[in-house]
């Protein structure tokens, strides 16, 4: 049995990923983003999905779906109904399942999945054709229907045959980190053997208006921790990874690409979207993970930024990473790989996990290659060129409105 209401062993189990789903502005699959993730490529272009004349930015990460269609169990009317941010979910999950070699017929494999705006394109689309045509009713009831959060999950279990329990995090931008955190802490305690977990986010003409009226986006270039920064860009993508207990991957034989050894999460409730100065909760976050962990912040090779690019979040992250690693800070590499592929909110914190993974095992680390001038707050060096490193630890950061904040320690296997 894969979940129960408590835990089935005193020792907590080592939770490692045996799959890697990942589509972003980079491209499709890991394969594709750990070469442009490692070479510092950047992904914007002019939005086309929605019409943008009336915003101050124009610009985002829109990714291309692939032309071809994964082999799932959807029928073509069942594919035919999905929205953009759930066939980039379908497309993460079905890389990562394949190479985790998972099989069909499992009756309680949880699913934990972060989003923010989920599937916004529906209701954008509902409102609209309430508005020109309020007497047609022609395909309204289906865009109630796939609106609902649970949907895509259930999408996802008919898509590779299998039920069991789902869970949706919307906290905000940590909710990726948040949802493979909460998978972790199943496995970790005995409650699953495996969870499918990650986080997905499509661009939407509501959230890209709301940021650009906050004047949050960036008119010229995103570059987290610059001295002359001034806004974030907006993304979209997906990431799926599959987790299980240590012994039972080992126990079926499957490669294993990585740990996930320790998460955090704290809220500051200091501000609806202004971080605490300080960094407070996002330090108690980094805190908790190594602590978890049993690492010392020292033993940390690399440390992936939440890093928006915004003057405030990069701010309160830099204090917060300086108190955090201490003396350890002046040779800790730190970048945001947001400079590559913009903010994608949900997404953001499994995406970013991926990476980490990706780089582990590749020995590299992506660099931040916008940055012209480090901030002089910075008390540790930016990742600024593509180079390899020898490293065996990373940590990632994701913190959110609200004052989400959440971290996951990730370890080479």
């Amino acid at each position: 049995m894969l979940f129960s209401s408590h835990s089935t062993s005193a020792q907590p189990a080592r939770v490692v990923v045996t799959g890697i789903g990942l589509l972003t502005a980079l491209g499709n699959g890991a394969e594709a983003n750990a070469e442009g993730f490692r070479s510092g490529r950047r992904g914007f272009r002019p939005v086309t999905l929605f019409d943008v004349s009336r915003q101050r930015v124009q610009s985002a990460a829109e990714i291309d779906l692939p032309a071809s269609w994964p082999r799932t169990r959807l029928s073509a009317h069942q594919q035919q109904r999905l929205d953009r941010a759930a066939r980039m979910l379908l497309v993460a999950a079905a890389e990562a399942w394949t190479q985790a070699g998972w099989t069909a017929g499992v009756e309680n494999l949880p699913v934990v999945l972060g989003t923010t705006s989920g599937g916004m394109s529906l209701g954008e689309a509902f409102y609209r054709q309430c508005v020109t045509t309020p007497t047609r009713l022609r395909g309204q009831a289906r865009r109630v229907t796939h609106y609902q959060p649970q949907r895509q999950a259930l999408d996802l279990m008919d898509a590779f045959g299998f039920r069991g329990p789902v869970t949706m995090i919307a906290n905000a931008c940590a909710s990726g980190a948040n949802a493979v955190g909460h998978a972790f802490t199943l496995v970790r305690t005995g409650r699953a053997e495996r969870v499918l977990t990650g986080g997905y986010d499509a661009l939407s003409h509501l959230v890209f208006a709301g940021f650009d009226s906050l004047q949050a986006l960036s008119p010229t270039t995103c570059r987290p921790f610059d001295a002359h920064r001034d806004g974030l860009a907006l993304g979209e993508g997906a990431a799926v990874l599959c987790l299980e207990a240590e012994t039972a991957a080992r126990r079926r034989g499957a490669e294993i690409l990585g740990e996930v050894a320790g998460y955090g999460a704290a809220t500051d409730i200091h501000h609806l979207t202004q971080p605490r100065p300080d960094g407070e909760a996002a330090w108690q976050t980094m805190t908790a993970a190594c602590a978890q962990a049993e690492v010392a912040p020292e033993a940390v090779g690399y440390l992936n930024a939440h890093g928006t690019g915004t003057p405030l979040n990069d701010a309160a992250e830099g204090a917060a990473i300086s108190r955090w690693a201490g003396a350890a800070a002046a040779r800790l590499p730190v970048s945001s790989t947001k400079a590559g592929i913009g903010h994608t909110l949900g997404a953001a914190g499994a995406i970013e996990a991926a990476v980490c993974l990706l780089a582990l095992r590749g020995q590299w680390l992506p660099p931040e290659t916008s940055l012209e001038t480090a901030d002089s707050a910075c008390a540790f060096p930016i990742v600024r060129e593509a180079r390899d490193a020898t490293f065996e630890i990373a940590l990632t950061n994701s913190f959110g409105f609200g004052g989400a904040n959440a971290s996951l320690l990730l370890r080479r296997p």
